[in-house]
């Protein structure tokens, strides 16, 4: 149903989205609204998204895991709540209405946006944790996986928010457990898309050719630069997924 310029186009996108992905989330932003505008229904939209994200979010998963910046050992237990929170989410989206989110979500995502540009505790250097990681697992992996499933935009953002906060992880390491958690919290929402028969498979492997190059050099750069590009990516970022909800 696309063009060979449209699969060039979402390509590009992809793997644009995937470099932002792999540094501070968000990357949905570039990547579902190319796929509408190149006239992919809704549905079709958000299940051909969630396979390139997939693959995407892999690359930069197992990039982080290379470099040690994160440990699925460590996090193993927050991985398995993320999945079990995103699977619930994604049953109770097609229950409830989600209108609350959607005016709650944008003011969160302006006071991460603050919190990241004036707080101190950001930075390459961890520090002192607020809670243990059983704890962190249940409350952070099972809520903010529900979240995706049920919603989406800013997870990523969330994820690393509470891995500084709450355990103390400096921004390059809650960068990695961020990508690790959303993984598994795409993993869930793919499956349910698999049974759908909604994917665009041409376009969506392409797009996740894409975002598995883009994914690879911004896990690269993250990992090279730290909070340095992080930081300020993530601030940008998090007043732009906020930007279209405030003004509608």
């Amino acid at each position: 149903m696309f063009s060979f310029s449209d699969l060039t186009l979402l390509t590009a996108a992809g793997a644009t989205a995937g470099f932002v992905d792999a540094i501070a989330g968000g990357g949905g932003l570039l990547s579902l609204p190319a796929l509408l505008w190149a006239g992919a229904g809704p549905v079709e939209a958000l299940a051909t998204n969630k396979l390139q994200g997939t693959m995407g979010s892999l690359t930069s998963t197992l990039n982080y895991i290379r470099h040690a910046l994160v440990s699925p050992r460590q996090l193993w237990l927050a991985f398995l709540f993320s999945l079990l929170g995103s699977a619930s989410g994604a049953v109770l989206v097609q229950m409830l209405p989600h209108d609350f989110l959607e005016k709650l979500v944008p003011l969160l995502l302006i006071g991460f946006a603050i919190y990241f540009l004036l707080s101190p505790r950001v930075g390459d250097a961890p520090s002192q944790a607020r809670m243990g990681l059983p704890l962190f697992s249940l409350l952070i992996g099972f809520s903010v996986g529900f979240y995706d499933g049920f919603f989406g935009p800013g997870t990523g953002s969330f994820f690393a928010i509470a891995f500084v906060f709450l355990l103390g992880f400096s921004l390059p390491r809650a960068t990695g457990g961020a990508r690790l958690l959303n993984f598994a919290s795409n993993i869930v929402a793919l499956a349910v898309f698999l049974f759908s028969g909604k994917i665009l498979w041409l376009a969506g492997l392409l797009m996740g050719a894409g975002q598995i190059a883009g994914a690879w050099l911004g896990s690269h750069l993250a990992i090279r630069h730290g909070s340095g590009l992080i930081r300020p990516l993530l601030v940008v970022v998090s007043v732009l997924m906020s930007a279209k909800p405030l003004l509608e």
